[in-house]
Parts: structure tokens; C-alpha cells; sequence
């Protein structure tokens, strides 16, 4: 396979060339899509839809319940269609709470301060309540835990893995981009839930189905889970997935795509820790190896918002400041000057500023 094939073919499974109907569709399909920054996980799901919607778009989405955020794996914050969330968190919730046990007895976070902290949680919450990460805060110190220097964050987190509470709808800013969600209790929130006869193979499928050409080792860096669990799940898979050979490497792809738009875009602005990017062990089918530093992650871990035309990754591009102008065009930077045409180039970055205008 030539390496404009799999790039075709990864544009092609990640809905970017042949997008969803709606972006709970997105969402379903990529599972969980990586969204530590809020902003960013919105635009992932955008450009992965059809009909262009717009930031307004996916918050209406998020506060109609169809979309939520959460701690899906790897303690890393994953925008999900809410109906997956908690099988998603039945295969990878124990183990992120037991990667984060040490960080919590070193806060001080041992199994009473734990229960006492859901007890006042799930009251507060209970019969419908929904509350900002400062509001949550607030109720957790006024019920006898101390919130402050990051226990507050750890307690949501395992809340969450356990699977009590997740991010729902969206707090608004009248004239201003929205930058926080309210956490909401589960049982409550999420009306039906999705239920693969087995989650883990469920789990590695849609991977392959939203990310191929990806083999186990991808999908265990991915997931979050060893690379035995993946092998495991690819055993499981049975004809849901085809085998495609890459460079003497065997990878898999969806055995049955979706249909690339004739239409699509050639060029696309893709947010920081970008799926198409990031969720790879080997990240340089996309990238080039000398760039790779370029983008992330850094010493800071933050991975930059990319650029990308047929498949590739050419360049990079500013991140949005609460200064910026709504529907402004947001600073490119290529890696080389005929990396992607002029007109492609402002016809992205164009799209990127009406997403964001709402």
C-alpha cells in the first residue's frame, strides 16, 4: 500500500472525506474523541460532519444529552456519544483509577474522604442538579472535603471512571465562546445505554472502524490497555475488520467504510491533540519524522493544532485567544511553502472561523 493510499484511507475512516450525517453520528463513530480542550474537541467533531454546523451546533448537542465529555481513558478527557459512555468506562474505568492511586494518596484522598465526597456529589446533584467544576467545588467544601490544590479535579476524575458522573451540558457565556460544561450525575443524564455483548472487542472494532488502517499496538496506546488485551479484542473482531499489509506490516481497516464525498475538502484545520494525529503509536504515516517535534507532544505534553491537505500533515496553526474577533482567520504557519495551495489553505481556515463565530 502506498503511503497516498492509507492516507486516503485514514481520511476516509475518520469521516474527514466522507462525513457524518450528525455529530452524534461523529461522535459514535470515532467513540471517543480526544477533548481535554473543550474548544478543540468541538472542532473535531465539526469537521467530521456534514452541513458545516457550528460550535452553537455541538453545544446544543451536548445540552440536549446526546454528547458528553469524560475521562474515557488514558485520564484523559474524550467527548463520546452519551449511550457508549459506560461501556467504554467498563473496559478502561479500574484501570485509570488504579494508575491514579498513588497520585491520591499523596493528596490524601483515601476511601472515606472518597465516599464522603460522592455522598455530597450525588446529593447535590440528585433529582436533576448540574453544576460547574467551581459550583462542585464549592459544594464539596461546604460537605467537609477540601477541594483545593487539584483534589477537587481528582475527585471528579474518579467519579467519573467509576462511571457516577460525567460532564454534560454546556455553561453559557451570552456573547462569548463557551469554555465549561456542568457535571451532571450518569443515571440521571443519560437515558439508554449501549450494550456490546463484548465491550472490549466492541471497543477495538470501532477503533479500527474510525482509525485505520491501525493495527493492536495503535489501538492499545489508544485505549490505554496492553498490548495482549488488544490482540485479544483484534481475535474477537472476526470479519468486522479486513487486514491490509503496510510496509511488511499487518494493519486493519473497517470491512465496511463509509463512502468518501466526492466533495470533500482537500485541506483541513484540525484542534490540538487531534485525533487523526495523535492516536497512534506510530504517528509518522502522516507525519514526517523531522516534524513530528514540531507538533507534539511537547515537554509540556500539549500537542499543537495541525494542518492537513490529502492526508498529510503540512503545517500548524494558532490556537484562538479569548482576544481573538469571532469568525477571525486564526495565523498558518506551513512546513513548506507549496505544501498545500492558497485557495485550499483559506478555504479551511475559512471554515474554522465560521465553526467558531456561533
Amino acid at each position: 500500500m502506498t503511503p497516498a493510499r492509507l492516507r486516503a484511507l485514514r481520511l476516509r475512516h475518520h469521516r474527514l472525506s466522507a462525513p457524518a450525517r450528525t455529530l452524534t453520528d461523529a461522535a459514535s463513530h470515532m467513540t471517543a474523541t480526544q477533548g481535554q480542550e473543550f474548544w478543540g474537541g468541538r472542532l473535531a467533531l465539526a469537521a467530521r460532519t456534514a452541513g458545516a454546523p457550528t460550535m452553537a451546533d455541538v453545544d446544543a448537542a451536548f445540552d440536549r444529552g446526546e454528547l458528553v465529555r469524560s475521562w474515557t481513558m488514558r485520564g484523559t478527557l474524550h467527548i463520546a456519544a452519551a449511550g457508549d459512555l459506560a461501556w467504554i468506562l467498563s473496559v478502561t474505568g479500574e484501570r485509570m483509577l488504579r494508575s491514579a492511586r498513588k497520585r491520591h494518596a499523596d493528596l490524601g484522598l483515601d476511601a472515606d474522604v472518597m465516599a464522603r465526597a460522592e455522598r455530597t456529589l450525588v446529593g447535590a446533584l440528585r433529582g436533576g442538579g448540574a453544576l460547574s467544576r467551581a459550583e462542585a467545588f464549592e459544594a464539596l467544601a461546604a460537605g467537609g472535603v477540601d477541594p483545593s490544590g487539584q483534589r477537587g479535579y481528582h475527585i471528579l476524575f474518579a467519579l467519573s471512571a467509576r462511571t457516577i458522573l460525567c460532564w454534560g451540558p454546556v455553561v453559557g457565556r451570552p456573547g462569548k465562546t463557551t469554555r465549561e460544561q456542568r457535571v451532571v450525575l450518569i443515571d440521571e443524564w443519560i437515558a439508554e445505554h449501549a450494550r456490546p455483548a463484548d465491550p472490549l472487542v466492541e471497543f477495538f472494532v470501532r477503533y479500527v472502524q474510525s482509525h485505520g488502517p491501525a493495527g493492536p499496538a495503535d489501538f492499545a496506546w489508544w485505549a490505554g490497555l496492553p498490548v495482549g488485551m488488544a490482540r485479544r479484542a483484534l481475535d474477537g473482531a472476526g470479519d468486522r475488520v479486513a487486514p491490509v499489509e503496510v510496509g511488511g506490516e499487518t494493519l486493519y481497516v473497517s470491512a465496511a467504510p463509509a463512502r468518501t464525498n466526492p466533495k470533500a475538502p482537500r485541506a483541513f484545520i484540525l484542534p490540538p491533540f487531534e485525533e487523526y494525529f495523535i492516536s497512534y503509536a506510530d504517528r509518522t504515516r502522516v507525519c514526517s519524522p523531522e516534524l513530528l517535534s514540531a507538533i507534539g507532544p511537547g515537554i509540556n505534553g500539549i500537542v499543537r493544532p495541525v494542518i492537513v491537505a490529502d492526508g498529510e500533515i503540512v503545517g500548524t496553526w494558532a490556537t484562538p485567544k479569548v482576544t481573538d474577533i469571532p469568525g477571525s482567520l486564526p495565523p498558518a504557519t506551513l512546513f513548506a511553502r507549496d505544501a498545500v495551495s492558497e485557495e485550499d489553505l483559506t478555504a479551511a481556515l475559512a471554515r474554522y472561523a465560521a465553526f467558531a463565530s456561533s
